[in-house]
């Protein structure tokens, strides 16, 4: 079985070029969803292939990694206007990163208004890949009407719903730009073949079966990207397009190689999904002989196999794809032998899950349910993390985006029976004091029998930021007994907990410098309970102040959006750090920023719209910062009114 995955963005006719692709003999393709995944297995010219088809999205390209360490090759469905480019940056960037031979598909090229060579130019923008056409426009006025094949010199006439009808290569215009890119093509492939430049330096035509021999090495080595057209919706381009991949795409070896040629890689597991009544299913790809049912794969025995479509197999041949069952052990996204699994390769950890979203469940049966639910749904969706939100101990999940976090709730509901309700996190506000202050506090009670006596005099200061906590004593003379001394300190700590504001307090030293005690009312609890009121009543008196905490925040961006982020950053009181160009990929720049916590999800919200959707984050906590005024004014007094 051969197997390609096709990426491309919204509306760009990814699953109508698969459905068509699928129909060239005839048959409806045999399908499974594996949300967000779609596998259609067809037949093209007596051999069995599996087209792997996902949303349009940047949020479903990261979710693509699964797919291409499986694949053959993908294939990129690509708007027809330049101006799309910077749309399909990430799914270059995506099968880049993964060394994936890839075929540009030119898609709806007879609606395009613009040249075929403008597209290719916009998209070279964003591509570390010499991108080739191998096809031209044939126009009728400003109507496709038709392409020729640039290596072949063959022209064929389109026909709406009907395979195209091979024609004479028109003369005049067409054929001088046939010439013309043509020459671009040759002397683009001759940079990775010497036997071809031999033959152009020396002014002879090099044999057509020769040069797709040279394309199919060129793009099995992963040197260039061959773009094609046509028009899926009308059938346009489509047995071109698969005789390429038939043809031009390396198989299952060639998958297997990518991985080093490991001795012991039997398979690699696409994506896994839960499924109400029946557990956990993956799919996965074989890459060797030896997936085989009740056979050791991945560290535990092989439950079962389905095959796309539902029939019951005892054993796969390479590259074949099925479902397996009863297969706990098999992991998302991971090439495996029979005892283990390989490591994720570095790239399939970018873009990291960002959106942050605190899970609140609608009943208490939910919520002995919701952590089982979501530590299943975690072994099958690689880019789902959990945490927990630390001030409440909620659940806390991190997604791709927004589209990544209605498909995890839909599943939490459908295949878990499990309601909740999802708000953002709370910001983790600090306070830390201005001023020092001496406090002197006595705690004394008696309630019959042994009193609680403690005295204690206290210095509590304001540290450096980033200090943290520090506890210090300077007592002389046993004024208190050393053995009182650190629970003097853990009621200081205590304090820290709570502060005047609401919050929890940060770089503050707490010195202790004198105290009494007494010979049978003095305890530990006694002098915990003087430190930490102590401590407590000098917070209030020490000038406190509001700290919000500030993130480093990496953008991962197209270029083209670089210079609009500067108004989006400095709109949600962030300061721009600068901008550099990505090195690893071209086209995207990395935008530097620092942000308060609190303006993450904006800022997510405000990408998505001004970079329309292409860009994506990486953020850490970088320090605290004093904050002032009515916005300090509003928090605590929020803050407290829900704490009491």
């Amino acid at each position: 079985m051969r197997c390609f995955t096709v990426l491309g963005p919204s509306q760009s006719g990814k699953t109508t070029l698969i459905d068509r692709l699928a129909a060239l003999e005839g048959d409806t393709p045999t399908q499974e969803t594996l949300a967000p995944l779609t596998l259609s297995r067809f037949a093209f010219l007596g051999d069995a292939w599996c087209a792997i088809d996902l949303p349009g999205g940047a949020e479903y390209a990261a979710m693509a990694s699964g797919a291409l360490m499986a694949s053959d090759a993908a294939v990129i469905c690509v708007p027809p206007d330049p101006e799309s480019a910077m749309l399909c940056a990430p799914y270059l960037r995506a099968v880049e990163d993964a060394g994936v031979p890839a075929i540009l598909f030119i898609n709806r090229m007879d609606t395009a208004t613009t040249r075929l060579r403008d597209i290719v130019a916009a998209l070279q923008e964003y591509s570390n890949h010499s991108i080739v056409l191998r096809q031209i426009p044939m126009r009728d006025g400003d109507r496709v009407v038709g392409m020729v094949d640039l290596i072949s010199e063959r022209a064929w006439h389109f026909r709406p719903g009907q395979g195209s009808t091979l024609v004479e290569l028109p003369q005049g215009p067409v054929a001088e730009r046939e010439s013309e890119a043509r020459e671009e093509l040759l002397e683009t492939m001759s940079e990775f073949d010497d036997s071809l430049l031999e033959e152009l330096v020396e002014d002879r035509v090099p044999a057509t079966g020769a040069l797709f021999d040279i394309a199919s090495r060129e793009l099995a080595r992963n040197q260039v990207m061959p773009t094609f057209m046509g028009a899926a919706e009308h059938r346009n381009g489509m047995l071109r397009l698969m005789k390429a991949l038939r043809h031009e795409t390396p198989g299952a070896k060639a998958v297997r190689a990518r991985w080093g040629n490991d001795s012991d890689l039997l398979a690699v597991t696409l994506h896994a999904q839960t499924r109400k009544h029946l557990g956990k299913v993956v799919a996965l790809r074989a890459l060797a002989p030896g997936v085989v049912v009740s056979d050791r794969l991945g560290g535990g025995n092989l439950g079962g196999l389905v095959t796309l479509g539902g029939g019951a197999v005892r054993a796969l041949a390479e590259g074949e794809i099925a479902l397996a069952v009863k297969s706990d052990q098999l992991e998302p996204a991971r090439a495996v032998t029979v005892d283990s699994h390989l490591p994720r390769p570095g790239w399939t950890a970018l873009p990291p899950p960002t959106l942050a979203r605190v899970l609140l469940p609608a009943s208490e049966r939910d919520e002995v349910r919701l952590s089982g639910a979501l530590a299943r749904l975690a072994e099958t969706d690689t880019k789902l993390a959990l945490e927990t939100e630390d001030e409440t101990g909620h659940p806390l999940i991190r997604t791709l985006g927004p589209q990544h976090l209605r498909r995890v709730l839909a599943a939490l509901t459908e295949d878990f029976a499990v309601t909740v309700e999802a708000r953002a996190p709370q910001t983790s506000y600090r306070e830390a004091i201005s001023r020092p202050v001496e406090m002197h506090h006595r705690h004394r009670k008696q309630t019959g029998g042994a009193g609680q006596f403690a005295d204690v005099v206290l210095t509590v200061a304001p540290r450096a930021r980033g200090a943290g906590f520090e506890f210090s004593d300077t007592v002389k003379g046993g004024a208190v007994p050393r053995n009182y001394i650190p629970s003097v300190a853990a009621g200081a700590e205590d304090a820290m907990q709570r502060g005047p504001l609401g919050f929890p307090v940060i770089d503050v030293g707490v010195t202790l410098t004198d105290g009494k005690h007494h010979a049978v009312d003095s305890s530990d609890h006694a002098f915990r309970t003087a430190g930490r009121m102590g401590v407590k009543t000098a917070l209030a008196q020490a000038g406190p102040i509001l700290l919000q905490p500030i993130c480093r925040v990496d953008i991962h961006v197209p270029g083209v959006f670089s210079g609009g982020l500067v108004a989006v950053v400095s709109a949600l009181k962030g300061q721009v750090l600068g901008f550099e160009r990505d090195p690893d990929s071209r086209g995207w720049d990395v935008f530097r920023a620092s942000l308060p916590e609190s303006a993450l999800d904006a800022l997510l919200q405000a990408l998505a719209g001004s970079t329309q959707g292409t860009a994506w984050i990486e953020s850490r906590f970088d320090h605290y910062e004093e904050l002032y005024g009515r916005e300090a004014d509003e928090i605590a007094r929020a803050r407290l009114e829900s704490t009491g």
